[in-house]
């Protein structure tokens, strides 16, 4: 059974501004001072700041995936808006992944920005002070949350924390990078001590303590990885030992543990479980549309057509690369739960194997962009993994430790256990444990692997030369062009592109 968060977002999408711009109008046509009148107002501006994650898991798969040694994405004609992703042009500012990733991350945090702006000016309607701080600890969360997401994408970008008008906002610069972690820092250190361990089945994917501890724990690993000398979210900070006590304290909270089963994280009748530390819920058969379009968003529409299903998803396929396809341990149970291997349509055969990880063929909706399945963000696998990836940097513990941690997710996969274990055979358990989930950039930019790894990898993978050798400004993404044309010399485009 869904919880009511979903069905509470259905009334705010009505409301919600569709405009994608920084300067958004406030979630009633009313002005913002008049609608924050009641704790429902609230509930609702809280709501739709939490419904600004819709687009998220798929612009993991567009930009990470796909920009990552994970799928071959591109075919002789290059037309797609993927192929340019994956082929590391450096002609993508119109990209329209590139475009979403800035407009909707700052739709976002305009959301989350009026609603802390109101508790100030009218929170004391709220039926309880505990109410008014919870609600300002979610809005802090989400607005680190997109920020994060910002400065993994882009670098420096503009920074504010309160709603700003049209005229405001074009005249705000890019901020440095150790400023946007400054605020970051703040509010998920705020989240940390206000948020609730959990909530009842009715609030069930509001942001929890935990999840906060958990997302704080990947910005200062982010922090910690190499700078590249570039402007990206890398500061060579060295803070894993900041990291470790974070992700101690998820571990040992009690509330979390890996599944028997890896499949059935991902399975439409297990939502919730006991895996799951932050994930993005989703509903479907409403109307306007809660569902989630990640789930068929790499698979192509020739093999629903194989099924005999009459839908309309995506035309091409993204392949998974063969470099990692051909990874996988011939035992090792993550591999068909991810990949499916091909199909065959009108007697015509598709060879190339394409990823599944969220796809239930028996779930189909009409529409391909209303999945029911939940999207997960951080889930204890990931705890585990990166708690001995900060022990192998150096922060608290034992090369025993480390192994267990890794032995322990390889255990749940049909493998042996290994000794040892070094960081690039950490990130590899990790490329397979999360295939599909949109981490895998971002660990390589993180471990200092990104350069080395993509290289080998096109060269080994590249069958139709079309991926542009990789360069370390490839970490990040341009400046949208819209925003460059908004105000001309606000913002300076990001070497490389």
């Amino acid at each position: 059974m869904k919880n009511l968060l979903i069905f509470s977002i259905i009334p705010v999408l009505l409301l919600v501004s569709c405009s994608k711009e920084l300067d958004q109008t406030p979630i009633s046509s009313a002005t913002s001072e008049t609608f924050y009148a009641t704790t429902d107002d609230f509930m609702q501006g809280i709501n739709a700041v939490y419904a600004s994650l819709a687009d998220y898991p798929d612009r993991q798969l567009n930009l990470s995936e796909t920009r990552s040694d994970n799928l071959y994405a591109v075919s002789q004609g290059g037309v797609r808006d993927w192929e340019g992703i994956n082929d590391l042009q450096n002609t993508i500012a119109s990209n329209p992944y590139v475009s979403e990733a800035w407009s909707t991350n700052y739709n976002g945090i305009f959301r989350a920005n009026t609603l802390l702006d109101q508790l100030d000016k009218n929170g004391n309607v709220l039926a309880s002070p505990a109410l008014k701080t919870r609600l300002e600890a979610e809005a802090r969360f989400l607005r680190a949350f997109f920020y994060f997401d910002l400065v993994r994408w882009f670098g420096e970008v503009p920074l504010t924390d309160h709603a700003l008008t049209g005229a405001e906002a074009v005249k705000i610069p890019r901020s440095p990078v150790a400023d946007i972690y400054q605020l970051i820092i703040s509010d998920l250190e705020f989240a940390i001590t206000n948020l609730p361990e959990s909530y009842d089945q009715g609030d069930k994917g509001r942001a929890t303590k935990y999840a906060a501890e958990g997302i704080l724990a990947a910005v200062y690993m982010a922090r910690s990885g190499p700078t590249y000398q570039i402007k990206g979210p890398g500061i060579d900070s060295n803070e894993w030992a900041l990291a470790l006590p974070l992700l101690n304290d998820i571990i040992g909270s009690g509330q979390y543990a890996l599944l028997p089963d890896y499949s059935s994280v991902f399975s439409y009748s297990n939502e919730d479980n006991a895996e799951v530390i932050f994930d993005i819920q989703y509903a479907t058969g409403f109307n306007p549309v809660v569902g989630g379009s990640f789930p068929a968003l790499l698979v192509p529409n020739g093999y629903f057509q194989s099924l005999g299903q009459n839908v309309s998803a995506t035309t091409n396929i993204r392949p998974v690369s063969n470099d990692l396809y051909h990874s996988y341990a011939s035992n090792d149970l993550r591999k068909d739960a991810s990949i499916h291997a091909g199909y065959v349509t009108n007697g015509i055969p598709e060879n190339r194997p394409f990823f599944t990880k969220y796809l239930d063929i028996t779930k189909i909706p009409t529409n391909m962009n209303d999945w029911p399945i939940n999207f997960i963000v951080l889930r204890y696998a990931d705890i585990l993994l990166r708690k001995a990836e900060c022990i192998l940097h150096g922060a608290n513990g034992t090369q025993a430790d480390a192994d267990n941690l890794v032995n322990k997710v390889r255990q749940r996969a049909g493998l042996a256990p290994i000794s040892h274990v070094t960081l690039p055979q950490l990130m590899e358990e990790r490329r397979k444990e999360f295939a599909a989930e949109g981490l895998r950039w971002h660990d390589l930019v993180r471990s200092g692997t990104i350069a080395t790894v993509m290289s080998a990898w096109i060269a080994n993978d590249d069958v139709q030369h079309q991926i542009q050798p990789f360069s370390p400004n490839d970490i990040i993404y341009p400046i949208p062009q819209s925003e460059l044309d908004i105000v001309h010399g606000l913002y300076s485009q990001n070497p490389g592109y």
